[in-house]
């Protein structure tokens, strides 16, 4: 398991770790690229990564739709950063074939936060087929 380290300078931010991902793939690799976040205020997905404006769409777009001041219960002021992350989701995986990452001609995978700025922690494990 690979663990590699994200920091944001923002609420609300997606990064791209594709870099890091594929920089971390064994030589000749194949199998599945398991991509996990934890942290209860954070998400990760993969969406088109060459159109920077995607990323902002889809974070002014969850900011809409789950404004951080909506009278939440929750005392830290931070339930938007929870229920953006439930909604996104902690984890993906991704298909590798002779150490490439076997993603989409757009497709890049993003480190989001929705409670930085913060250092974050993101953890890798290779499962061989």
């Amino acid at each position: 398991m690979i663990e590699i380290s994200v920091k944001t300078n923002a609420r609300n931010q997606m990064v791209d770790i594709t870099g890091d991902v594929r920089g971390n793939i064994p030589d000749g690799f194949s199998g599945m690229v398991y991509i996990y976040v934890p942290h209860t205020t954070a998400a990760v997905t993969i969406n088109e990564g060459a159109d920077p404006s995607v990323k902002s769409d889809i974070l002014d777009y969850l900011k809409e739709l789950i404004p951080q001041n909506d009278g939440f219960k929750h005392m830290e002021g931070n339930s938007d950063s929870h229920i953006k992350s439930s909604l996104i989701g902690n984890s993906v995986s991704v298909i590798a074939d002779k150490g490439n990452l076997i993603l989409g001609t757009w497709q890049a995978i993003f480190f989001c936060d929705f409670d930085g700025p913060r250092n974050r922690k993101v953890y890798i494990k290779f499962i061989e087929r």
